[in-house]
């Protein structure tokens, strides 16, 4: 038992036709809306169709009844109103105002239901160079003959059929041969930063009253600035300062035979963790036999998911759960399971030092397309060497900080002083002079990243920020990435996150699936069709009267009410 499935949101799936080979979606489609046909309610058009029928001549009644005549309206109303949808989706579509290529926040502002004001922006930017302020274009594929140069998004639903929230969208995913045919054969270059080294120190003394850990070092603020000045070669804090070796008397330990295995060299990897039991394991899908053969899945958990799992008999010593390899991390250096889930995402190149590529998918994620078809889509085809999706709403550091002390993510004062502090570094709030980047706020449950020295440097400072400050990654992330760029020519990709939306599903954390209801079964009832009163009650079948007997019955029947509500009175 693996909780394989439990508690997926999954969106909705669809059909996409190839395009030259090209599968979209892994070979199905996740649509935002299926705004193809309208149904209306049918108790709404019983009753129109019952003042339709008063005009009818009474010689239709004779020979087809009453519900026949019913029907026949119900399905000629039916055959109208597909009909008018079809004609307003082909015209929503033939029309020249609806952008038909691959956009960013054009492609946001449908799929969430809402005009940013980051779509704004970039749209009076637009204008004043001239351009369509509904049209932007996103960055354009590896080659001209790139068999997803032509991939375009469908046009935006009608504004009465959309969906409020975040929601999938199509992505153009080449066959997984071709993708793996794709695939660099050298390392990409990394700009000034050739030699990354990192800091080694026993006992580590903080001298500073800012945050940190004996994990991460305690690096003063001189020491933090000076990590920010990319050179040729450079030695920074990144974790796992004590030991000989990053999982060995480091605080963040592994068992032996483990530390072997994440010696070994691997193109790909995918991870994830569980700390704090606080998800359940979910099963990717939809896995190449090459991914199945050449790309490890690894899995991080505390002791304390350990025992959970080996008590529900889901884990023995083969420490194998479907396409999962356990890793189990005892010493876990913070008390806070999300503060140390983050020592895995961002310093999995401590932790495989010879790999070349790496996924990382947070735990509550179910990976539904191939590890090789992601790397193509987000990282080869973009020549990108990191890719992250942007938040599906909001995209200003200063927002994001009041959304989490509004969620109760962490407490407020300690939220207040890293924004404060990041103010006083220059940080400002998001606007159109921070273009071509659309967003400072990432959505960071997928890492996608090549393990080069310049992104090893970015993921290492990212972490040194959250051991520092809060444990919120998302407002660190945009104060670093905008100091290493200030320095070198270096970029990230940051994808839409209906894109994401993609390629994982997310599932419910473990204790609220323990605490829903079980799921109940919807039983489809057609539509109830107008009844007849005879005798006092419904019958299951209807027998129309006519003339005088159909008159005396009513009488009867308001007789027999009258004498219920008198003997009601007693």
């Amino acid at each position: 038992m693996t909780g394989g499935s439990l508690g997926l949101r999954a969106g909705s799936y669809g059909s996409l036709p190839n395009i030259k080979n090209v599968i979209a979606g892994g070979g199905r489609l996740l649509h935002s809306k299926s705004f193809g046909s309208v149904r209306k309610n049918p108790i709404m058009m019983l009753s129109g169709s019952r003042e339709k029928e008063r005009s009818f001549p009474s010689i239709w009644y004779r020979y087809l009844g009453r519900r026949k005549i019913s029907m026949l309206l119900m399905v000629a109303l039916a055959v109208l109103v597909f009909v008018l949808g079809s004609f307003v989706v082909n015209k929503e579509s033939n029309s020249p105002n609806v952008d038909q290529r691959i956009g960013t926040m054009s492609m946001a502002h449908y799929i969430n239901a809402t005009r940013t004001d980051a779509s704004r922006i970039l749209g009076r930017r637009n204008r004043q160079k001239g351009g369509d302020g509904n049209r932007f274009q996103a960055s354009v594929p590896k080659g001209a003959n790139h068999p997803c140069a032509n991939f375009t998004f469908p046009p935006p639903p009608p504004p009465h059929l959309r969906r409020i929230g975040p929601r999938p969208c199509p992505v153009c995913y080449l066959p997984v041969d071709q993708a793996i045919a794709s695939m660099p054969s050298s390392p990409s270059e990394s700009p000034v930063l050739h030699n990354l080294t990192y800091v080694h120190d026993e006992n580590p003394i903080k001298t500073e009253p800012h945050g940190g850990s004996d994990f991460g070092g305690y690096p003063s603020l001189k020491q933090r600035n000076d990590s920010f000045d990319i050179k040729e070669s450079m030695v920074v804090h990144c974790g796992f300062v004590k030991g000989s070796k990053p999982g060995h008397q480091t605080g963040f330990d592994f068992d032996k035979s483990d530390l072997a295995e994440l010696q070994q060299f691997h193109e790909i990897i995918v991870a994830s963790a569980i700390f704090g039991n606080y998800d359940l394991i979910q099963q990717p899908r939809n896995i190449s036999e090459e991914a199945k053969r050449n790309v490890p899945f690894y899995m991080f958990i505390d002791e304390e998911t350990e025992a959970y799992m080996k008590n529900r008999s889901m884990l023995d010593s083969s420490k194998r759960v479907g396409l999962w390899r356990i890793i189990v991390i005892h010493n876990v250096p913070y008390s806070d399971a999300r503060r140390n889930g983050k020592v895995p995402k961002l310093l999995l190149h401590r932790i495989f030092p010879n790999i070349r590529y790496s996924i990382w998918i947070d735990g509550k994620l179910q990976l539904v397309v191939d590890p090789y078809q992601i790397l193509e889509r987000f990282l080869w085809r973009q020549n990108a060497n990191f890719a992250i999706s942007r938040h599906y709403r909001r995209f200003d550091v200063f927002v994001e900080a009041e959304a989490n002390k509004a969620a109760g993510k962490y407490d407020n004062s300690s939220i207040d002083a890293q924004v404060d502090f990041y103010r006083t570094e220059g940080l400002t709030p998001y606007s159109e002079a921070k273009l071509p980047i659309i967003s400072d706020v990432p959505e960071g449950c997928v890492l996608i990243k090549e393990h080069i020295p310049i992104t090893n440097l970015f993921t290492c400072l990212w972490f040194n920020e959250v051991d520092r400050f809060t444990s919120r990654d998302q407002l660190s992330f945009g104060i670093v990435r905008d100091k290493i760029m200030a320095k070198v020519d270096w970029h990230i990709n940051m994808f839409l996150d209906c894109e994401r939306r993609n390629f994982v599903i997310q599932a419910y954390h473990r204790d609220l699936l323990e605490h829903m209801p079980p799921p109940v079964a919807v039983i489809q009832r057609p539509p109830a069709l107008p009844n007849i009163i005879t005798r006092g009650r419904n019958q299951g079948k209807k027998i129309p009267r006519h003339g005088r007997d159909r008159r005396s019955g009513s009488r009867r029947h308001h007789k027999a009410s009258a004498g219920n509500r008198e003997s009601n009175i007693f």
